[in-house]
């Protein structure tokens, strides 16, 4: 049994959707926060079980049975640390054997303010004595196609990542990469720096974005307390407006470009370009 939690999420469905290609339903545990969100996942077959990380009652119960859990970050950033732990100590009372975990690229060296809880986590994983893997994910390429429609109605893609290179790649990508590790043997320990094959500057995907929609579009770079602002002026809450300009002052360090082409090699086929992810926003507008 492989349970993946956060399943109604948007990487946790299509890790979902990424290993029905593979195995039947009735080996997949949907660990869900509300299971009245997962009936569709229900309806394939799909054993789908409460799992909320706030609530280690619900964790007890949730793995009961697996073999293999991914253990999916959680979105409440300054929560994750105990919400984490709280995982791991269910899945090893519950006798999972393998525990793979999406991490941030780069961890020892990562500038972010994302790292700390991710630090942590690695830490949990490795004083519990579970078996575990690590799925050390860069940035999601929607990251920034959220921001095209902003973009385009008036003509600047903000950002502080200053010439920062970013080797990004779309959900789907990381989702069936963690597939590919919970469905092979002998994954204990690994470590996987994943990220997407092609680089780029904010300021090149700008100039992208104006290629293919034909209007004018340009990159600026604002210091980092004024994008965070920026992003709060958005409707965006004050602590992800404040992570995501860190993170783009992170990439201006480095942070998320890497070039080994791990992910590549986990699918089978290149990573899916942001040229590609922009024309399909693009479609959606």
């Amino acid at each position: 049994m492989i349970a993946v939690t956060g399943a109604t999420g948007q990487l946790g469905r299509l890790v979902i959707e990424a290993l029905l290609k593979k195995v039947s339903a009735s080996e997949i545990v949907a660990a869900v926060r509300n299971p009245a969100k997962a009936q569709d996942l229900k309806e394939l077959g799909i054993t789908v079980r409460e799992a909320d990380y706030s609530k280690p009652e619900t964790l007890k119960t949730a793995f009961s049975g697996v073999d293999k859990l991914l253990l999916i970050s959680s979105s409440e950033v300054g929560q994750r640390s105990a919400q984490h732990q709280a995982v791991i100590d269910a899945a090893k009372e519950a006798g999972v054997k393998l525990v793979a975990y999406t991490s941030l690229l780069n961890l020892e060296n990562s500038p972010l303010l994302l790292a700390r809880e991710h630090r942590d986590t690695e830490a949990a994983l490795r004083s519990s004595g579970l078996p575990y893997v690590l799925l050390r994910n860069g940035w999601y390429t929607e990251n920034y196609a959220a921001s095209i429609a902003p973009a385009l109605a008036h003509n600047a893609f903000i950002g502080s990542a200053g010439e920062g290179r970013i080797s990004s790649a779309p959900r789907i990508d990381y989702a069936f990469a963690a597939a590919a590790v919970l469905l092979m043997d002998n994954q204990e320990g690994k470590v996987y720096e994943l990220a997407g094959d092609d680089s780029y500057t904010l300021n090149e995907f700008a100039a992208e974005i104006a290629r293919q929609s034909g209007k004018e579009v340009n990159y600026v770079n604002l210091p980092q307390a004024d994008f965070a602002t920026a992003l709060k002026k958005a409707g965006l809450p004050d602590g992800l407006a404040d992570v995501l300009a860190d993170s783009d002052m992170g990439a201006s360090k480095g942070a998320l470009y890497d070039e080994n082409h791990a992910l590549s090699q986990l699918l089978g086929r290149p990573t899916v370009s942001y040229k590609e992810v922009i024309a399909e926003s693009l479609k959606a507008l």
